[in-house]
């Protein structure tokens, strides 16, 4: 199971890379085209604004599942474990609950936008939205095993660098 994870999380990752090198690719050739040709592509501007919101939806994915959003770890860290424990099950009931209302919304803006194309590329705007969908699943599944492994007892802290790492490297062990 494991495997599958990080091949979808591999996977996220060269979507990520595809969509920066389509939106360079787009905008860059039509600014080319434009100041040259005294032309452009008209659905350049178009494909390249949705491959930004996808790159920003599935990018925020990454970030999530290692843990690299901005945050006060260092505050919840500090508190007695019991506290902390408290601290991140309601953090992550929070986040869960703010999940499921993208994904909720983002259901309902597919459905009513599935036979609404868009006016460059004549695409279907579902395809527009149905990137909170991804980010939703995607997110809710990562949040809600963390608090599985909260209430667990397996995870009792949040931190996106190794603390034990950064101990070793201030007495000079590497």
């Amino acid at each position: 199971m494991s495997r599958l994870i990080e091949l979808y999380f591999t996977l996220l990752k060269w979507f990520v890379v595809l969509c920066l090198a389509g939106m360079v690719v787009l905008v860059f050739g039509n600014v080319i085209l434009r100041y040259f040709f005294n032309s452009g592509i008209t659905q350049s501007e178009e494909f390249s604004r949705w491959l930004f919101v996808w790159t920003v939806f599935v990018g925020a994915i990454i970030v999530l599942r290692e843990n690299g959003h901005l945050g006060i770890d260092f505050i919840v860290n500090s508190l007695p474990r019991p506290l902390r424990i408290v601290a991140l099950t309601l953090s992550h009931l929070l986040m869960i609950y703010a999940t499921w209302l993208i994904i909720a919304g983002s259901w309902v803006q597919v459905r009513v936008n599935m036979n609404t194309f868009a006016p460059a590329t004549g695409l279907s705007q579902a395809l527009f939205f149905g990137v909170g969908l991804v980010f939703g699943v995607s997110s809710g599944a990562i949040l809600i095993s963390r608090l599985v492994l909260i209430l667990t007892g397996k995870m009792d802290r949040l931190s996106s660098i190794d603390e034990e790492q950064i101990a070793l490297q201030r007495v000079g062990v590497k």
